[in-house]
């Protein structure tokens, strides 16, 4: 065996051992639980910008945007646009790997790749740093509720010209939302690409930790990713290309991770 296949291979049997851990998956949820109260999330920046996510996550989506090599990456949730920001550097590089490739010259500004950001409210200093960043020449950015109709169908009109589509679900954890989003968006994951609902660990928390939030146990992404399987496994949906949806969990990404906002959020397309 080469010296890289047996890498591979070692990598997954270290995954399949944590995901058997049971003891080592509790003492990683109790470690988050513990952190939530220092605002943990709150600590880490890409390429300057705020980006609110767990260093794990992080790693996650720009290993997804590699594999993937999406032309479009979809965004519900903005906040300060530190997420906004790690997809379109890592579409940048995508564009500077496929120019080195291709012997060819890269022109920063000549990109078919991009990123569309969607939220309710984007406050007007985060709106200003994110278009004065020097990867905001990738960036869009749509103002409303992403489950209102208008919205939903801007999105599915940008999205229309793209062939591979990544989907990223961040802005309102309550389930009637989150499902609308699912049902709004999910379509649009291109095969073999990914919609992640960020999040779902909501589901596995205490509620004393959001009294002050319309979400807690029941009720948040987690219920709505669970309800939206359900509904692809006994109605049945056709996405954006077609072809029947089939979504399932990727347990491999959450396992190796072993730290995450998002247990069961990981949804992957099946090609």
């Amino acid at each position: 065996m080469d010296p890289i296949s047996e890498f591979e291979n070692d990598v997954a049997r270290n995954i399949d051992g944590l995901c058997r851990d049971s003891g080592l998956k509790q003492q990683s949820l109790d470690w988050l639980l513990a952190t939530l109260p220092h605002l943990y999330s709150y600590n880490f920046r890409w390429l300057s910008r705020p980006i609110i996510q767990y260093p794990q996550d992080m790693v996650a989506l720009q290993e997804l945007i590699w594999q993937i090599r999406p032309d479009l990456v979809i965004e519900a949730g903005i906040a300060h646009g530190g997420s906004l920001i790690l997809s379109a550097s890592m579409l940048a590089l995508l564009d500077y790997c496929d120019a080195v490739e291709a012997g060819s010259t890269l022109d920063p500004r000549a990109t078919r790749r991009r990123v569309l950001g969607i939220d309710i409210d984007i406050r007007p200093h985060n709106r200003a740093a994110i278009e004065a960043h020097p990867m905001s020449h990738r960036i869009d950015m749509i103002q409303g509720s992403s489950i209102a109709p208008e919205i939903v169908a801007k999105v599915h009109a940008m999205a229309s010209q793209f062939q591979k589509v990544l989907v990223i679900l961040d802005s309102n954890h309550t389930h009637e939302h989150v499902l609308a989003e699912l049902e709004a968006y999910a379509p649009l994951t291109s095969k073999g690409s990914y919609c992640v609902v960020f999040d779902t660990v909501v589901e596995d928390l205490p509620d004393s930790m959001f009294l002050d939030r319309p979400w807690g146990k029941g009720d948040n992404p987690k219920t709505a990713v669970w309800e939206f399987l359900r509904r692809l496994r006994e109605e049945g949906r056709t996405a954006s290309d077609g072809a029947p949806l089939d979504l399932s969990i990727d347990k491999d990404l959450e396992s190796k991770l072993l730290i995450t906002v998002a247990p069961d959020g990981y949804l992957k397309r099946v090609p």
